[in-house]
């Protein structure tokens, strides 16, 4: 059993001393007159935690009854008002959004349902589901029914039950999960994938990890190698996923960073997903994985990949 608990470090953190009154006037000055003042509206927007900026909002209405995200709106453009959207938006209604833009259309975006639904804890997944019905008046587990099928439909809707056991961690379990683990998977023909999934959300992530510490002695190789030979396509992508989050989620936020980055061109939508709901979270552990993963650090990437406002508010964000 790793002792040491996992301290969650953010980049955006509460402010001392919030003023919102104060921040939706710099805020109006930004908007007002010919011009916009893009510096401003970054070194607020993106030094405020999502509870905050809801602050200013309702401040900006008081003061100057205006909605502050139409001003925004329509003094901005590109990817820039791209990211100020995403940030006055609260963080369940964005990802509940992002779910649903994921599912819209033809085809399925089955790396951005994963990131989001594989990734959180019960609490977070409720406030999304929640999100998502006030919205669209439809529950995520059906349009998700719709969209996905299979084995990968069937991990995504146990996500979507909220019901993880988030507190035992009793290690004696551990062994016993692992032998059923090697069972349904390396230890017979075929694959009982309805197992892995059963076992991968269900329990607490600290008994998973160490589950993942016995299956290693017992096969002498990880489980993440299991899945790699065992299951493919689409699960594969979802339990890969939530092994990788299980076992190190500043990690896996790091690879999706890195991915969505790499190659010809920025998939931008998912570099402004992941940095806006993770700034307030993780984002200083995220940077340390990625410092490991790439031997660089992540502004570095940032830098050399987006321009503009949109680089400016993006590395806001991500600086301690």
């Amino acid at each position: 059993m790793n002792p040491t608990a996992y301290v969650e470090t953010p980049t955006v953190k509460p402010q001392a001393h919030f003023d919102p009154s104060s921040d939706a006037a710099v805020l109006r000055k930004a908007m007002k007159g010919f011009g916009t003042d893009e510096a401003a509206i970054v070194n607020i927007l993106a030094r405020r935690t999502s509870y905050e900026r809801q602050q200013i909002m309702l401040k900006f209405q008081q003061a100057y009854g205006r909605d502050l995200i139409k001003d925004l709106k329509s003094e901005l453009s590109g990817k820039f008002e791209d990211v100020v959207v995403a940030l006055m938006t609260p963080l369940p209604l964005y990802l509940a959004r992002e779910l649903h833009e994921a599912m819209a259309g033809i085809g399925t975006n089955e790396r951005t349902l994963v990131e989001i639904l594989c990734t959180r804890d019960n609490a977070s997944l409720m406030m999304i589901k929640n999100a998502y019905y006030q919205e669209y008046r439809k529950k995520i587990e059906d349009d998700l029914h719709g969209d996905t099928s299979g084995d990968f439909r069937r991990l995504l809707i146990s996500m979507c039950a909220c019901s993880r056991d988030e507190m035992n961690c009793d290690p004696a379990l551990a062994n016993n999960l692992a032998q059923q683990l090697y069972k349904a998977g390396e230890g017979k023909m075929g694959t009982n994938e309805g197992e892995f999934n059963r076992i991968l959300a269900s329990y607490s992530y600290p008994l998973l990890r160490c589950v993942f510490e016995e299956y290693k002695k017992i096969k002498g190789k990880s489980f993440g190698d299991a899945i790699k030979s065992e299951l493919s396509g689409d699960l594969k992508l979802g339990m890969e996923a939530v092994y990788h989050s299980i076992e190190n989620r500043a990690a896996f936020f790091a690879r999706a960073l890195h991915e969505s980055m790499a190659g010809m061109g920025t998939k931008d939508r998912a570099l402004i997903r992941l940095v806006v709901s993770r700034c307030e979270i993780d984002m200083v552990n995220i940077k340390e994985e990625y410092q490991k993963l790439y031997g660089k650090p992540l502004e570095k990437d940032i830098k050399s990949d987006i321009s503009g406002d949109f680089k400016k508010i993006i590395l806001a964000m991500t600086e301690n």
